[in-house]
């Protein structure tokens, strides 16, 4: 069943805009939102991570679970998702040469 989708991007190639655009609409640079199945959705993500380079991306789609949606991140970025007893929160990162690169992280559901 399709469900809304949020696919936010930073410092990506263009042709990856090109192709979340296919199926999403870019309602401000970098933020993808659509109603896509959830075969659309990973087909999506896969194409996502697999390009991100050292941009980043953060996929938010719903998910049954406390909070009622999931997140998936790729690439550079200071903002971590950490699993809290089953809920998904935010660890903010110290800036500098030493960030993580998370390739394809996925919180638990």
């Amino acid at each position: 069943m399709p469900a809304m989708t949020v696919l936010a991007t930073t410092a990506v190639p263009d042709s990856l805009r090109g192709a979340l655009s296919r199926w999403t609409i870019e309602v401000v640079p970098g933020i993808f939102v659509g109603t896509v199945s959830t075969r659309v959705r990973d087909q999506l993500w896969d194409a996502a991570s697999a390009v991100v380079g050292d941009g980043a991306a953060v996929l938010i789609h719903p998910a049954p679970n406390e909070q009622g949606f999931a997140l998936r991140t790729a690439g550079q970025r200071r903002r971590i998702p950490q699993d809290f007893d089953g809920l998904t929160l935010i660890r903010m990162q110290a800036p500098g040469p030493h960030a993580p690169s998370v390739k394809n992280q996925q919180s638990a559901p």
